[in-house]
């Protein structure tokens, strides 16, 4: 299985109302230090492939996405739309709302 296919695996376990960070996508598919690259396989998601890419966040619980055509503002609307409370500086809680294997 090619590496994106096992990332888009891992985030659609990701359940509604969680999230998760690129780093632990990368630890949970064998691929510890590859976090960066989970994120460009999200962004790269090919059309008819339905993740919840909106629930990974980087590690200090920040929306950090750069795309002129999936904004900050999408991820977090797409979030709170799920009950997880996003700050005006686009942070989550991540003892509050990070998933958990289990």
């Amino acid at each position: 299985m090619s590496f994106n296919s096992r990332v888009y695996k891992a985030v659609s376990r990701i359940p509604k109302g969680k999230v998760t960070t690129y780093g632990f996508i990368s630890a949970l598919i064998g691929s510890p230090r590859a976090a960066r690259q989970v994120g460009w396989a999200l962004r790269n998601t090919p059309e008819g492939v339905h993740i919840p890419w909106w629930r990974v966040i980087n590690s200090n619980g920040y929306i950090s996405i750069r795309n002129p055509e999936v904004t900050k503002d999408l991820q977090k609307e797409l979030l709170e739309k799920e009950g997880v409370k996003v700050s005006e500086k686009y942070v989550i809680k991540l003892r509050i709302f990070q998933w958990q294997l289990g």
